[in-house]
């Protein structure tokens, strides 16, 4: 079932959502070659706790970091370790901060100094795909045409869209109904009520869209070992459109 929530509510969520966004600016300013991702799971640490807000993310199912940090060829929930970042990496960096009774979910890929091209062009799409799913987005929208929305964006500059993984909604859990894949048949699925919170990720990759988990029971990463991004943020849909919490 789609919650929905009050206007009192959707005030609460601004704060953790706040910090979300500043945390990942925060972050996107510092990361560099030669920090270790432990390094940047102790930047998003140490933000979110000096914000007056706890990372959601650490002890979630017993997840050991406050971040996912997920390195080329890691799709999402990389665990932070002693791994250099290098010259040419991307990086996306998923987090959550929790404040005021509700979480906030943001997730960006960084550019490690130059990256090549079809680097270049699998980060810049990811971000475009979030707001081509989003477009249009408003109550009433059936929940699968923003999925439709991505995969059409994605396949059309020869990328390919994660299955496995998916948004979902938000608010007093990190993670709600309903689920938000990245792909699927226009005009399907249930019609958006007003005052649902979702959070919209498209998950993009350079080869195909199959992934497998690592014996740490977390990380996931493309079985052909071709790269992938992630653009996240938390999305309140409204009557006439929607707002984007964590921009």
């Amino acid at each position: 079932m789609i919650g929905v929530k009050s206007e009192e509510e959707i005030d609460l969520l601004r704060e953790p959502c706040r910090i979300v966004r500043d945390c990942l600016a925060f972050v996107g300013g510092r990361i560099c070659a030669g920090m270790t991702t432990k390094e940047v799971d102790t930047l998003v640490y140490d933000f979110i706790k000096a914000s007056g807000a706890e990372p959601s993310c650490l002890g979630y199912y017993g997840y050991p970091a406050s971040a996912c940090v997920s390195v080329n060829e890691v799709v999402v929930h990389g665990i932070p370790d002693g791994r250099v970042l290098r010259e040419g990496d991307i990086v996306s960096v998923d987090l959550c901060a929790y404040k005021n009774g509700f979480h906030g979910d943001g997730a960006r890929t960084f550019r490690i100094g130059e990256v090549s091209p079809e680097k270049e062009k699998l980060v810049r799409v990811t971000e475009e795909c979030f707001f081509k799913g989003i477009e249009g987005l408003k109550a009433g929208t059936p929940l699968y045409d923003i999925g439709y929305k991505v995969q059409c964006h994605a396949e059309g500059n020869g990328l390919s869209v994660i299955r496995s993984y998916t948004g979902h909604g938000i608010g007093r859990e990190m993670h709600e109904d309903p689920s938000v894949p990245n792909y699927g048949k226009k005009g399907t699925g249930p019609r958006l009520p007003a005052n649902c919170v979702i959070c919209v990720e498209p998950m993009i990759a350079l080869g195909g869209w199959r992934v497998k988990i690592l014996p740490d029971g977390w990380t996931a990463v493309m079985q052909d070992g071709k790269c992938a991004a992630h653009y996240e943020n938390t999305v309140v849909v409204r009557e006439d459109g929607v707002e984007i919490l964590t921009l």
